[in-house]
């Protein structure tokens, strides 16, 4: 997946995750717009609306990156700044929306996640007692304002 494709999806996913409705704030609302109407102006046959039912779906991430190539938009450098746009303002609004695990309220003898990647937190555990080992591994998150759609990982 090229990095712009990667930024698009993450982005569409990000904004639905937070909820662009009434409890978004709104620079998030207005970048995800940004973002929707950009797409629809330049890639009309791009439908994100699988993607915004379903945003933690990899299958219906897959098929709006394949959506995408198949449109031209890879490396879009109009595209990959309106969908930088809304992970960053999701990151500062909303960064509820982007946790690639999140554990609340576990008792256990031990815990192991691994292989986690997040836009936003990796694993966030909170309010949970773990008595024995607990090993987290390969996690891959956070989204800064300095990185742009050229850099973004596969």
């Amino acid at each position: 997946m090229d990095p712009v494709t990667a930024v698009v999806v993450s982005a569409i996913a990000a904004g639905a995750l937070a909820g662009v409705g009434d409890t978004a704030a709104q620079a998030v609302k207005d970048a995800y717009t940004r973002l929707k109407n950009l797409l629809s102006r330049k890639y009309s046959d791009v439908d994100v609306t699988a993607l915004e039912r379903k945003p933690e779906s990899k299958s219906k991430k897959d098929s709006l990156a394949e959506d995408l190539a198949d449109a031209g938009a890879a490396g879009d450098p109009e595209l990959g700044t309106a969908a930088a746009a809304v992970l960053e303002s999701v990151q500062q609004h909303a960064p509820q929306a982007v946790v690639g695990v999140n554990v609340t309220g576990l008792v256990s003898a031990a815990l192991t996640i691994t292989a986690v990647a997040s836009t936003g937190d990796g694993v966030r555990v909170t309010d949970s007692t773990i008595e024995g080992a607990t090993e987290i591994r390969d996690v891959e998150a956070g989204f800064t304002a300095s990185r742009g759609p050229s850099t973004a990982r596969d």
